[in-house]
């Protein structure tokens, strides 16, 4: 059984929640008696996937990690949710939501994946626990998913705080609009790390998040065209990280304290490891992103751009590389600095049909994440001064192993996660490629929807480990989903993997859901 929260870090959110409700109460009876069931909506779920092969990409990625690669998988899901919106017309609204499903051919028999308890004031919003969040500027259906922050890994517990709207400036006459929110929080997926790697690979018990985002709209609302533009970043730290070697294990010492909470907000310090080579303490990445949006009588047009960073290479595109050689290779010498090329990113785009149902919107998306500073010299040495801080390694991590969470990177899938290695390490594989991704969606009748992914891949592994020739791969999706009378809806889906990252697979897939509660 999967324990979600640390006995520490529960106790902590329990203290927490505990002090919300007791303030909430005293607000309610100030005012009026709460209705926590109103708005409740309690929903049954089964989900059952076959395959030859694995499951295919896109019957297994972007699903918030409730999926399997095994051949033979599903599931029976209880959800109890609450939307802070019912609260409408209050100051203080609640919200909260628990997910449960007992499983075949997943990573646990039972699984929590949601409980949730959420504030909100105004567009402010306190959420402590798990909890499914959509991708950020982008669609969740349709896209490939975020580079930092995406949808493909079952949710960490978090303490999180922010704005969940655009809150409008209105000394600039409502022309900006600015949300954020700040979290941090804890990963669930010990066991399921022992068990992949036998504890003969690296790996981190217990280990500490941070995430945080903030944008900018420029625009009106309701204005035709407006401009959204942010900054995702993320932070792995703490915990108990081992690194195996072949006759010997090596515990890493990391901190706990508020100095090692404050790096992860601010990145500073520096991990045990890295000796004359200072890197911020922790696993630090992150992603620019940008969207324009132009909206047309017929149509709603969305260009987007979502640029990835390990570290400051990528993140400012310029180095200090003025070191001296020799023994004083760590001295500065000048004031000579190298500029990096801007070329990994992704740019896609979104076409909103208003008026052509059978077609109502189409996504295209290019991936590109080759160059990742270059393949030269990571740090400079007695005998090459230069600092380039080529070879970034994207998703892969020297302490923490990698951007996952029980086994699912907790990017974009076309990184090729964890999960599919055959060598029982938690490693990204293939992180240097690029790929075509187009999303389409359409409804047949008002009860009848679908849904066609399509990716194409050309993969060339890592930097330190090479594919010999390039490697292709082809995944394809198809999915209807039928609204049935009293609650009920049906999801048929059959989808396909094939080439050389991935291997080939072929699936199929239905889901059944059943609204048994409305309060």
């Amino acid at each position: 059984m999967i324990i979600i929260l640390h006995h520490k870090t529960s106790r902590i959110l329990s203290s927490i929640a505990l002090g919300l409700s007791l303030f909430s109460s005293s607000t309610i009876q100030a005012n009026e008696k709460e209705d926590l069931t109103r708005g409740l909506t309690i929903a049954a779920e089964t989900e059952v996937s076959v395959a030859h092969g694995k499951t295919p990409l896109w019957l297994n990625a972007n699903r918030h990690g409730l999926s399997s690669l095994e051949s033979t998988n599903g599931y029976l899901r209880i959800t109890a949710m609450r939307d802070a919106a019912a609260d409408s017309l209050r100051r203080w609204r609640w919200g909260y939501g628990a997910d449960v499903a007992v499983a075949k051919g997943h990573a646990s028999s039972i699984l929590i994946q949601q409980a949730f308890a959420e504030l909100r004031w105004g567009l402010g919003v306190l959420t402590i626990g798990a909890k499914e969040q959509p991708l950020n500027l982008r669609n969740d259906l349709l896209s490939s998913g975020g580079q930092t922050l995406g949808i493909n890994a079952r949710p960490v517990p978090m303490v999180s705080i922010g704005l969940h709207d655009y809150a409008p400036l209105h000394f600039l006459n409502d022309w900006v609009g600015v949300k954020a929110f700040m979290a941090y929080g804890m990963s669930t997926d010990d066991g399921w790390q022992h068990e992949f790697t036998g504890k003969r690979h690296s790996y981190t018990d217990n280990m500490l998040h941070h995430r945080k985002a903030g944008f900018l709209r420029i625009g009106k609302p309701g204005a035709r065209f407006n401009v959204e533009a942010g900054l995702e970043m993320a932070c792995q730290f703490g915990g108990e990280p081992y690194t195996i070697y072949t006759e010997t294990v090596h515990k890493h010492n990391t901190g706990k304290g508020l100095t090692d909470f404050l790096h992860a907000f601010i990145p500073g310090g520096q991990d045990e490891r890295d000796g004359n080579y200072a890197n911020f303490e922790g696993n630090h990445l992150g992603s620019y992103l940008l969207r324009m949006n132009y909206d047309l009588p017929t149509c709603e047009v969305s260009l987007y751009a979502d640029h990835f960073f390990e570290d400051h290479s990528q993140m400012f595109f310029l180095d200090f590389n003025g070191y001296a050689g020799g023994d004083d290779y760590n001295k500065h010498s000048s004031n000579k600095m190298f500029l990096y090329k801007i070329k990994d990113v992704m740019i896609g785009s979104e076409v909103k049909l208003k008026h052509f149902h059978w077609l109502d919107n189409i996504v295209l998306e290019y991936l590109y994440t080759k160059y990742q500073s270059g393949p030269y010299n990571h740090d400079r040495t007695s005998t090459i001064p230069d600092h380039m801080a080529g070879k970034d390694d994207y998703y892969n991590h020297s302490v923490y192993n990698c951007w996952q969470h029980w086994g699912q990177v907790i990017g974009n899938p076309l990184y090729r996660s964890p999960l599919y290695n055959d060598d029982a390490t938690i490693s990204v594989k293939n992180n240097r490629f690029k790929a075509l991704h187009i999303g389409l969606h359409g409804s047949a009748t008002r009860q009848l929807d679908y849904r066609l992914l399509f990716s194409w891949q050309e993969g060339f592994g890592t930097y330190d480990a090479p594919y010999p020739l390039p490697r292709h791969n082809t995944s394809f999706m198809a999915e209807a989903t039928q609204l049935l009378r009293n609650g009920w809806s049906l999801r048929i889906a059959v989808g396909f993997d094939h080439g050389k990252i991935l291997g080939n697979n072929t699936g199929a897939q239905i889901t059944i859901r059943k609204a048994l509660m409305r309060f």
